[in-house]
């Protein structure tokens, strides 16, 4: 009995160790709302190239559900608002749909998520009391294939279901809202699906650029907006966005729901106006964006939580309607050429490409802490950059080249110098609580090489010895990942 218990609860860490690994994920939404678009094959090519791994489609074109077999790919599958009336009708039509177009696919090709409706709200003709039933048809014939664990149902939504999302502890769900929103949010709470929304800093900004700095909407703001409910500091709008979300749902007491952005991104071009809309802008946001997410930093409300990100979107669709920013959300166009060059690992080296068509990179700059900062204020700084900041603090461990002098200063301008040449050398990555400083005179010394952005390349030059795991700050040791795995399976084998 003993050992029994011994086997479960030791696999039950093992599942839970493995589900806090997973991480958060960056996707790509692929609209072709444009003339000359490549063939799905072509485009499935672009996306494989880019090591992109979750897509978001917008129907259930068949065509594009084939080329994704056997790519790996996790692909999101939408019902549009236009069908939403015979999906929500009669169970027999969701059915046929599941028969026709998604299980002579699956799982060739990996289907992960059905979205019933998009933006309802936002649509000219009220279609949001259709969308439940809908999902609930949808779910009932997931259920019949046996597939309804594997393959989750939940609706696209825009802010526009929110009556209040600053600060964010008072984000509320709009009331108007409420005879479909509760019977929703009891559907994906019942069946662990995510809260699915579309959130843009670029319209906030655009729309109220005397409140809202373009810094702050670009993840680049060197100052924090305080939250006077919890006392939260907020860096981007992006976070500040999300966890209005958060409040609202624990405003409803739905504290179980995940969210998860379903498009989010900004554009490289607008009318006269729209003087945001910039190259340089959409490079900058969207390679932030990719860092933010990919570091598993969480929001001030929710630190470390997973939150996966679809980004807005694979082409230029020059059909769609509107201001001229409309048509220019993509990063290529649709001859597959990029409108600018993005690095969805990442991790790559800021590389920016200027409105005049100019690249800047980091080369010539590092960060290192600052004099007047006290130990302690040092200690904090080091452990978050070596524990959450993902930074590899191998290097200043003892008998490594960057141990020597050892003491706190020269550890944390190290790590500091690290976290700033991953994360765009831009004055937020440097800026540590106010205890990092940027400096042009290179820190390096005998073999302790301080890394720098490679050129005009793009890519970062480690010149740290090599280590297999990475490590925490010298003070502040954490287990390595592996080494906590090994010892779950130590302990199943000995039971």
């Amino acid at each position: 009995m003993e050992r029994g218990f011994g086997f479960i609860l030791a696999t039950s860490l093992l599942l839970i160790f493995l589900g806090i690994c997973k991480g958060s994920n960056i996707g790509i939404c692929y609209g072709r709302n444009a003339d000359d678009m490549p063939s799905p094959d072509k485009a499935v090519q672009l996306i494989q190239q880019h090591n992109i791994k979750h897509v978001r489609i917008y129907d259930s074109n068949i065509q594009i559900i084939k080329a994704f077999a056997n790519t790996g790919i996790e692909i999101m599958v939408g019902i549009p608002n236009s069908d939403l009336l015979p999906f929500s009708q009669f169970q027999s039509n969701a059915d046929t749909w599941l028969r026709n177009s998604i299980l002579p696919y699956y799982p060739a090709t990996r289907i992960t998520y059905i979205t019933v409706g998009a933006e309802v709200t936002e649509a000219p003709h009220n279609v949001s009391a259709l969308v439940v039933p809908a999902m609930q048809n949808v779910l009932t014939a997931l259920k019949k294939a046996g597939l309804h664990k594997k393959i989750k149902v939940s609706s696209t939504h825009s802010l526009g279901v929110m009556s209040r999302s600053f600060p964010p502890s008072a984000g509320a769900f709009n009331s108007s809202h409420a005879f479909f929103l509760r019977p929703l949010l009891e559907f994906l709470a019942e069946n662990q699906s995510p809260f699915m929304v579309n959130t843009y800093p670029y319209y906030a900004f655009r729309d109220s650029s005397a409140k809202v700095s373009l810094d702050y909407a670009l993840f680049e703001s060197s100052s924090e907006v305080i939250d006077p409910n919890t006392g939260l500091l907020y860096t981007n709008m992006f976070d500040s966005q999300i966890d209005a979300i958060y409040f609202a749902l624990m405003g409803l007491n739905f504290r179980t729901i995940e969210v998860m952005v379903t498009e989010t991104g900004w554009p490289s071009k607008g009318s006269q106006k729209e003087t945001g809309a910039t190259t340089e802008n959409a490079q900058t946001y969207n390679t932030n964006l990719i860092r933010h997410v990919i570091n598993n930093t969480g929001t001030p409300a929710k630190p470390g939580e997973e939150l996966d990100v679809y980004i807005f979107s694979l082409f230029n669709e020059n059909r769609k309607p509107g201001l001229e920013s409309e048509r220019n959300w993509g990063l290529f166009f649709p001859d597959q050429t990029s409108v600018y060059n993005l690095d969805f690992t990442g991790k790559g080296a800021a590389e920016v490409v200027n409105s005049d068509g100019n690249v800047t990179s980091s080369n010539g700059t590092w960060c290192i802490a600052s004099s007047t900062a006290s130990d302690a204020e040092l200690q904090h700084a080091l452990d978050w950059a070596c524990g959450a900041g993902n930074v590899d603090c191998s290097a200043i461990q003892p008998s490594q080249p960057c141990f020597e002098p050892d003491n706190l200063a020269s550890h944390a301008s190290f790590a500091f110098n690290i976290y700033y040449q991953q994360n765009g050398a831009s004055d937020l990555a440097c800026s540590f609580g106010g205890y990092g400083v940027r400096t042009d005179k290179n820190p390096s010394y005998d073999k302790c090489i301080y890394m720098t952005a490679a050129g005009n390349n793009g890519t970062v030059a480690s010149n740290v010895t090599a280590a297999a795991e990475k490590s925490s700050s010298p003070n502040h040791k954490l287990m390595p990942g592996w080494v906590a795995f090994s010892l779950l399976i130590a302990l199943v084998s000995s039971l």
